[in-house]
């Protein structure tokens, strides 16, 4: 499994969770590692939160984990192992719409995007500048196609045949 090499705790466990939650949700267990990879700074670190609060290994914000019924501090609290729970349980809201790796960040990210053509619009103007990683055209809009562009470019080379 790719980033494997970056766990820090729990290693066997938390692969073993990882695997679980990505055959229970019907998806890719590589894509669900480079997604979490990706949320956390390249790191995996499930204690990280970013500078607007979210947190965790898929950076829950603070109402999606009062939503979820837990809260930010929780799951700080707890290891990589247990967190998986609590991604699946977000995750399984879209379970069975996930196409790719792409419509599995929607599920993290917008899921509203999830299933949705490429030119989907996210049109929030406080999403685009909150992440403007996505909003590669600066028209504070961002397309689901912008999302899967800016994703492709964070894949390490090395990887990037995995996650097609």
């Amino acid at each position: 499994m790719i980033f494997e090499h970056l766990i820090k705790t729990n290693k066997s466990a938390f692969l073993a969770k990882v695997i679980e939650v990505a055959n229970f949700l019907g998806v890719n267990p590589d894509h669900l590692m480079f997604l979490m990879w990706f949320e956390t700074a390249r790191t995996l670190d499930h204690t990280i939160t970013n500078s607007i609060g979210a947190t965790g290994l898929i950076q829950f914000m603070p109402a999606t984990a009062k939503h979820l019924g837990t809260t930010c501090e929780a799951l700080r609290k707890m290891s990589n192992v247990e967190q998986m729970d609590w991604v699946q349980k977000h995750l399984a809201i879209k379970r069975g719409h996930y196409k790719d790796y792409v419509d599995l960040y929607c599920g993290i990210f917008w899921p509203a995007a999830v299933g949705k053509p490429d030119t989907y619009r996210i049109t929030s103007d406080i999403v685009a500048q909150q992440n403007p990683l996505f909003d590669i055209n600066k028209d504070k809009d961002i397309e689901k196609s912008e999302i899967r562009a800016a994703l492709y470019k964070q894949i390490p080379n090395q990887y990037k045949s995995l996650l097609k």
